[in-house]
């Protein structure tokens, strides 16, 4: 089957998807495009665009909405992992205070049979002011080699196909199609990159992507299933994920 044919049978087979995802989850790398003010470099816009996440937290914290927190929250840690290099490579405290201090233990209050709504409220104010700085912190550096933001832009379109496996787990299928959707939906606007480093990962990721793809039509997926075929598929594009951030390093 050439590969072609392999991405209309995705796109057609899995149209219902991925019509959900249209209107459901644009995705963040698009997003981060079409809100970047004119001459605002991508890191900053890219940095910037995952706060909202941390104010909704906090907003349905102040409601003593713990499910609408804890669901906010992981869209935080989603975007997050598309965007924390930007933050790692300039200053390791800083990322060290957001992801292993505050997130880790927001993640584990989270976590408890009966979370403490005023403990976590405390928390997650004191992690959005860290993360302000972490903005200015990237607004005021100079801008990283370039091969950074081709790194952004493969993460954050794998953080949707790194949602399918917990939504599995969870039995939360609708939000486990609708993730991989996104995936889908913003394949195509990275997928050179992952070509023009190995075109067997390519192809091996198309294919993957139609397993998926049926392997989740069912209104009760193979968990076990789709979880190994979805990792398969991650395995293949993190390899080029690796690669890059090695050229990215070994440039000044």
């Amino acid at each position: 089957m050439t590969t072609h044919t392999a991405k209309t049978i995705r796109r057609f087979g899995f149209g219902l998807f991925a019509t959900l995802a249209i209107f459901a989850c644009a995705g963040q790398a698009g997003a981060v495009e079409a809100a970047k003010p004119a001459g605002e470099r991508f890191d900053v816009t890219g940095v910037k665009a995952v706060r909202p996440t941390l104010v909704d937290t906090i907003a349905a914290l102040q409601k003593r909405d713990i499910a609408g927190a804890k669901a906010a929250f992981e869209a935080y840690d989603s975007l997050w992992n598309g965007i924390e290099m930007y933050v790692s490579t300039r200053s390791k405290d800083m990322y060290d205070a957001l992801e292993h201090v505050l997130q880790a233990r927001i993640e584990k209050a989270f976590g408890a049979s009966n979370p403490d709504a005023a403990a976590l409220l405390a928390d997650a104010q004191a992690m959005l002011v860290k993360y302000d700085e972490a903005i200015d912190m990237v607004a005021k550096a100079a801008p990283l080699n370039p091969l950074w933001d081709d790194i952004a832009r493969l993460r954050i379109v794998r953080a949707h196909l790194r949602e399918v496996p917990p939504a599995l787990k969870a039995g939360n299928f609708a939000k486990a199609r609708k993730s991989f959707a996104a995936f889908d939906n913003t394949w195509d606007s990275i997928e050179d990159m992952i070509k023009a480093r190995s075109a067997d990962d390519y192809v091996a990721i198309e294919k993957g992507m139609i397993e998926i793809e049926k392997a989740l039509m069912p209104e009760k997926p193979d968990v076990a299933q789709v979880t190994a075929l979805v990792n398969g598929v991650m395995a293949k594009y993190n390899t080029s994920v690796t690669e890059l951030i090695k050229e990215a390093r070994s440039r000044p």
